[in-house]
């Protein structure tokens, strides 16, 4: 993924951009000039992981509600202050069993319900 967040990076004119659909809740940070190809650096982030984005570039994947592919099978959110320039991973619990009834109410794959139970 740090390749794939360099070129998100270095494509993008904010500083400052979020992305979805890797269903894990991470983050990218880079060198202020940083150009396409060149690496980005990034981590997973866990439930009170907080970041101060008042400067450099940031690729900030909030993380996922459903179907979460981190091992850990709670929501994940985001909250973003935009007056301190702050942003604070949280993780809330949910009722998954209704949820993964719903699916298979839905005809949807199995390993689809399943999986909400192991956040993977």
């Amino acid at each position: 993924w740090p390749e794939q967040a360099a070129d998100c990076l270095a494509a993008q004119d904010k500083r400052v951009s979020f992305v979805g659909h890797s269903h894990v809740a991470l983050f990218f940070t880079a060198d202020p000039d940083s150009k396409e190809g060149e690496e980005a650096n990034g981590w997973q982030a866990g439930a009170g992981t907080r970041l101060e984005i008042d400067e450099g570039r940031w690729l900030i994947n909030p993380g996922s509600v459903g179907q979460p592919r981190d091992g850990d099978p709670r929501a994940a959110w985001l909250e973003l202050d935009t007056e301190t320039w702050e942003a604070t991973y949280h993780r809330v619990g949910y009722d998954i069993e209704r949820a993964a009834r719903s699916i298979e109410a839905a005809e949807l794959p199995e390993h689809l319900a399943r999986r909400l139970y192991l956040g993977r």
